[in-house]
């Protein structure tokens, strides 16, 4: 027969293997969560490495596709690649709205000297017309901005970067628009200037038409007020002309700048 003290006994063994279980349990939790945290610590320092391995002998935007296909399931590289579409979509998207300013090429002033009056006059319309599309293209091109945003966000929270590194990477997307819309302002300024002088030129034309002579290429005006103001027209053309090509120098270094800031986030 089990004497009282040993009844006691028995509940207090019970609860000390209890306890001894729920230590091992909690250790046990304890330490998959130190395993955890450390495997997610590596994952990050390899993709890490992975990224710089592949990004460090691309010299070019172009090369970057093809690079990042070294590690297809890398997701620091698989966002510079959203990070490249969005860039590749928003400048394609300034070209076309430049292009849909004036569907038709203008003629060169030179090629002017044997035109009628009719199409002189039919040009000061597409002038005008082209200066008011212009315009309008702000206002679009940060419609399309907002487009590519929205569709770059999405597909860089279905890859589960966390929260922190989504954040930094749509603040690299942001300061990216804000570079090319600033690009774009001075290129639709430039359009603008540039049909703005031609459109005065043409209009001098019009005016003077019958009484101008075409020599050698050369508009020859009988009065020099005349050809004084046809020569700042056409040197206002020239000169946003030639700001034209220095923007589009600007826009290819743009692309560079792009592509050092994404290896430096794939470092970081």
């Amino acid at each position: 027969m089990e004497s009282v003290s040993d009844q006691a006994a028995k509940p207090r063994g019970r609860l000390l293997v209890v306890l001894l279980l729920l230590g091992l349990l909690a250790a046990v939790c304890v330490g998959a969560i130190y395993y955890a945290g450390d495997l997610s610590r590596l994952q990050t320092v390899v993709s890490a490495q992975e990224g710089r391995t592949a990004l460090r002998g691309v010299t070019d935007p172009g090369e970057l596709d093809q690079s990042i296909k070294q590690y297809p399931s890398n997701k620091l590289l698989k966002l510079v690649a959203l990070a490249n579409r969005d860039m590749n979509e928003i400048d394609a998207a300034a070209a076309r709205l430049l292009d849909e300013a004036a569907p038709t090429p203008f003629p060169k002033l030179g090629d002017l000297g044997t035109a009628s009056r009719n199409d002189l006059e039919a040009l000061r319309r597409d002038l005008k017309t082209a200066q008011a599309n212009v315009a309008t293209l702000a206002t679009r091109y940060d419609a399309q901005l907002k487009s590519a945003r929205d569709k770059t966000e999405t597909d860089a929270r279905s890859l589960n970067v966390g929260d922190e590194r989504l954040s930094s990477f749509m603040a690299m997307i942001d300061e990216q628009h804000a570079a090319w819309i600033a690009l774009n302002s001075k290129r639709l300024a430039t359009r603008a200037d540039y049909y703005d002088a031609y459109e005065k030129c043409a209009a001098l034309l019009v005016r003077e038409f019958g009484i101008y002579k075409v020599a050698n290429g050369q508009f020859v005006f009988p009065f020099q007020s005349t050809a004084n103001a046809y020569n700042r027209a056409a040197t206002a053309m020239s000169d946003a002309a030639n700001r034209s090509s220095e923007l589009d120098h600007e826009r290819t270094s743009l692309r560079q700048s792009e592509l050092s800031r994404w290896k430096a986030f794939v470092g970081d």
